[in-house]
């Protein structure tokens, strides 16, 4: 075999040389942990048009904040020649992240160019999209008719006080509704909804909230607030575990729990016993689910992330702007697949200290929940 080394360049233009060789591997990826890869997720744009406090703060994410220049985004070409490479180790769910993805401007066309793509096997992609659904209403058929097959939707409260304290720029409950039923009208389902519980500030929304969902085709999950990135703050104080939230609910609604729709899947899935929905528990503080994860992530400017807690990523857009081929990078890909040894959740302390002096977190608006 004929091999090359290919050089990455991370944020601190520190990474390591890889020994790479230019035959594309073939069946399945597994990485240092056995774990494959199936999911990718994509973040299309850096910005967002929400300050939420658990993710982009506004003591923070500031009017003089500098985001990515257009020329350091991936283009919707580059995207889909890199998608294109991850479907073929395995991938089968892309999920367009940001920031908040509806603001990259002609989404659609990208979600077109992914709809095409095939699994090695002939199926189409399960393509999805993560949103603050402020944009969802004008969005939804279009994104449907460009070959979208669902949407998560955000939405930390149903009480508009607390959720415009939540989402810090005085954005309406009512809108976000508003945009969940156009989605569902369009065929973008099933529609899930993703609320962030934090204490002290929407824990008590909690009821209203599965009260509200019930009954209803929507599937509401309740996410651990997480230590991710740098500027959120976080405090373990500030964490409801998971195993409260289902003590909560099944004390007024009885749940029962279900099994997973495929290994690796975040959300722990209950029902309830009336039959009336499901809702899902998102836990990686308190249950961590490392050992099953099998997510890549790709930034808004091309690099390659194995962790959601990750300090640093590969460059993908580096070596495709530098002409290399397919076969250069999806061998890289391979080897970064197979190197990988992540599961922070289950080494994280109370403090989230351990990192490497000088290194941050990234922020999750640059490479998506």
């Amino acid at each position: 075999m004929t091999e090359k080394t290919i050089m990455f360049r991370d944020e601190r233009n520190l990474s390591p040389a890889i020994p790479a060789v230019l035959e594309t591997p073939t069946g399945l990826l597994g990485d240092a942990l056995a774990r494959p890869l199936h999911d990718l997720r994509i973040s299309v744009t850096d910005r967002c048009n929400f300050r939420c406090v658990y993710c982009m703060p506004k003591e923070v994410f500031d009017k003089d904040y500098a985001y990515l220049p257009h020329s350091s985004l991936l283009s919707f070409e580059e995207i889909t020649r890199l998608a294109t490479l991850f479907v073929a180790h395995g991938v089968e769910k892309i999920r367009l992240t940001g920031g908040e993805p509806l603001l990259r401007k002609n989404l659609e066309r990208l979600v077109g160019m992914l709809a095409a793509l095939r699994t090695p096997g002939g199926r189409p992609l399960d393509l999805t999209l993560t949103t603050n659904g402020s944009l969802l209403a004008k969005k939804a058929q279009a994104l449907k008719d460009a070959g979208l097959n669902r949407v998560t939707v955000s939405l930390d409260a149903l009480d508009d006080a607390t959720f415009r304290r939540m989402n810090d720029v005085d954005f309406s409950v009512s809108d976000v509704l508003n945009g969940i039923e156009a989605a569902h009208k369009a065929g973008l389902g099933p529609i899930k909804v993703n609320m962030v519980v934090k204490a002290g500030m929407n824990d008590q929304e909690i009821l209203p909230m599965a009260r509200h969902f019930k009954g209803t085709p929507y599937i509401l999950r309740f996410i651990e607030y997480m230590d991710v990135g740098a500027s959120n703050g976080w405090n373990m104080r500030e964490v409801i575990p998971s195993a409260e939230v289902v003590r909560r609910i099944s004390a007024e609604m009885p749940l029962v729990s279900l099994d997973a729709n495929y290994t690796g899947e975040t959300a722990a899935r209950w029902r309830y016993a009336d039959g009336s929905g499901e809702i899902g528990v998102i836990s990686s503080v308190t249950q961590a689910f490392c050992k099953d994860c099998s997510r890549a992530r790709l930034s808004t400017e091309g690099k390659l992330y194995t962790c959601l807690f990750a300090t640093r990523g590969s460059d993908l857009r580096a070596l495709m702007r530098e002409g290399r081929s397919d076969a250069e990078i999806s061998t890289a890909i391979a080897h970064l697949w197979r190197a990988r040894t992540d599961r922070y959740s289950e080494t994280r302390t109370i403090n989230t200290e351990g990192l490497v002096q000088g290194e941050r977190k990234v922020e999750m608006s640059y490479i998506g929940g």
